[in-house]
């Protein structure tokens, strides 16, 4: 057999051949953006070249600053492919935190559209190791004052096109930084190799099933963990892309959803909690999978997107360590003859692997790995090809994997027979309780049944005599009244009686993280 690279160049140059016409479709500023492939690798090359009339190090650490736009998309080929390492900053995290990951990963250029100009200007003088900065088009003004600064537009037409030649897959192609919930974030560092066999995993029908013939639009950010891999799978297959830019509002991705006919949509859960209301009276028909993944999708959710659009949610589960899909839930061929609840109640699971990754469940105190009967809980671990197997420059990655190199996921889980995994919690959100465990997803779930909420986190707080105890935090929907007793006698008929929270507490809204997830830390602190 011959021995060809897995590199990202083949991607490019097949969207190239096989998809030129093809169209990457960017809301900028109320409009659209259009671009062939064709003119987009011609666009990637000119970069390529680009950074190599910047005077870039061989293998810089070029990072972006940017929302879903085919400027980005340049980014993720034009970057790598020239042997260079494209860094993807998380636009929502906190000022020090973006400070700790440039300086952390040695970024020496920034790619910034200038819809958020603003906030890397005020962060600028503390970034010693960039060298440049370059404002892409974005359908905002904004500029940076900082003779760093050159506009991308401008840079690509002095630039000439270049050959992209990778020979090595092992050679390192993006960095993604972890959330950094505790302590700093944590660089993940993934290979062509890595990445081209990612985009394969997503690509397959019991995975994205993503094919020439889609209209793809990601909703879930290009700077979160490489939009799931959806960007390049939608080049990989020749797929149209639509890509939303910087308005993320329900109306604007409802009305992209109807407008460019999409096929396959992704986001998180918070995502598609906004957009039903807005979708319901619009032509869908041409939608065939919502793809939803970040954090646990309540079953009522999906259920509304199945009883209200014909349409449920598809759960995916994985992490930045797993490039990041580890799970897709299809629901398999010999389960299809399940009555409709026991179908609702499976579509709530996380899913089966992809192939290519291990899963097993390690028992919290023993760490044996235990039978996957769908009732025994322990920590999710995993293995395989795009998995990391240890964490940039970090000397203190030892916790994070096991002794025979199993990447600890920190999920609390289980799995049945046929391989289906449903995440219960995550280790530093379970409640301890009188010694005994409660499942915040668990409680979240069954509080999302309840007709009246728009949305619910469960944490725990401290409790003199159980140590610990569940509180809940809800949102309720626009013009209905509902109260605590209600909600606690709802799920009295649903849950254990000792795991009925304590207290409700009724909020405007709930706190996200930059990843769009409910931010658990936050009401803990708000509420310990």
């Amino acid at each position: 057999m011959q021995e060809r690279p897995l590199v990202l160049t083949h991607l490019l140059e097949r969207a190239e051949q096989l998809a030129p016409s093809k169209q990457i479709v960017t809301a900028v500023g109320g409009k659209t953006r259009r671009r062939t492939y064709s003119e987009w690798a011609t666009r990637c090359r000119r970069l390529a070249g680009a950074l190599d009339a910047l005077g870039l190090s061989d293998d810089a650490r070029v990072a972006s600053f940017a929302w879903n736009t085919d400027n980005h998309l340049e980014l993720y080929f034009g970057v790598p492919c020239s042997g260079r390492v494209l860094h993807t900053l998380n636009v929502r995290l906190f000022a020090d935190q973006i400070t700790y990951i440039v300086e952390h990963a040695e970024d020496e250029a920034i790619f910034c559209d200038r819809s958020v100009a603003p906030v890397l200007a005020e962060l600028l003088p503390s970034l010693r190791s960039v060298r440049h900065v370059v404002l892409m088009d974005d359908g905002a003004e904004s500029t940076i004052d900082d003779p760093r600064v050159v506009d991308y537009e401008e840079l690509l037409g002095s630039s000439q096109p270049v050959d992209l030649t990778v020979d090595d897959e092992g050679r390192a192609a993006f960095m993604c930084y972890t959330s950094g919930t505790t302590g700093h974030p944590k660089g993940v560092v993934y290979s062509h190799r890595s990445s081209v066999l990612h985009t394969f995993g997503v690509m397959v029908p019991d995975a994205f099933a993503v094919s020439e013939r889609d209209v793809v639009l990601p909703v879930v950010p290009m700077f979160h963990a490489l939009s799931w891999g959806l960007a390049h799978a939608g080049v990989a297959s020749g797929a149209s892309l639509v890509l939303p830019g910087s308005d993320l509002s329900p109306r604007a991705l409802a009305g992209l959803i109807e407008e460019e006919g999409v096929t396959l949509a992704a986001g998180v859960p918070t995502v598609w909690i906004a957009v039903l209301d807005e979708l319901i009276e619009r032509d869908t028909s041409a939608l065939r999978d919502i793809v939803c993944g970040g954090s646990a999708v309540p079953k009522a959710l999906s259920e509304d997107y199945r009883q209200k659009l014909g349409l449920p949610i598809t759960q995916a589960w994985g992490m930045t360590e797993m490039h990041p899909v580890g799970t897709v839930n299809r629901v398999a061929s010999e389960l299809e003859d399940l009555d409709g609840a026991e179908l609702a109640d499976l579509r709530a699971a996380q899913g089966r692997p992809l192939l290519g990754v291990d899963l097993r469940i390690s028992d919290l105190e023993s760490g044996e790995v235990v039978a996957p009967d769908g009732v025994s809980r322990g920590e999710l671990q995993c293995r395989g090809p795009w998995v990391a197997r240890d964490y940039y420059a970090e000397t203190r990655s030892g916790d994070s994997f096991t002794s025979d190199g199993w990447l600890r996921t920190g999920d609390i889980a289980t799995m049945d027979a046929n391989g289906y995994v449903r995440i219960v919690d995550r280790t530093k959100d379970l409640v301890k309780s009188g010694g005994e465990w409660i499942s915040s997803v668990d409680l979240e779930n069954e509080l999302m049944a309840h007709p009246a909420l728009l949305e619910a986190a469960v944490v725990a707080v401290p409790d003199p005599k159980w140590q610990e105890r569940p509180l809940a935090c809800v949102v309720a929907r626009a013009d209905t009244d509902v109260s605590a007793n209600e909600l606690i006698e709802f799920l009295s008929e649903r849950v254990p009686k000792w795991w009925l929270p304590d207290r409700v507490v009724f909020l405007e809204e709930i706190p996200r993280t930059a990843t769009g997830k409910f931010s658990k830390k936050e009401l803990r602190e708000r509420f310990s």
